[in-house]
């Protein structure tokens, strides 16, 4: 898990995760990782749209976004 999300942010990649937090609950959030730290990882997060600290042991699933580039052709 750690080195997909490594790669990710390497690649700047934006993440769609799946979190369970410490109280029990699941979330679902978009982000873009800024840090990676043990075993923790600090994060831009778009539902928030705030910075958030997130431990990677309490990840689901890890889906990266694909963006697909459109050609204007003229």
């Amino acid at each position: 898990m750690k080195e997909q999300l490594l790669k990710a942010m390497q690649r700047q990649l934006l993440l769609d995760i799946m979190y369970i937090a410490k109280d029990g609950k699941i979330s679902k959030r978009r982000i873009k990782i800024i840090k990676l730290t043990g075993d923790t990882m600090q994060v831009y997060c778009f539902s928030k749209q705030a910075k958030r600290t997130f431990i990677i042991d309490n990840l689901l699933a890890v889906a990266p976004i694909i963006v697909k580039e459109q050609a204007v052709i003229s």
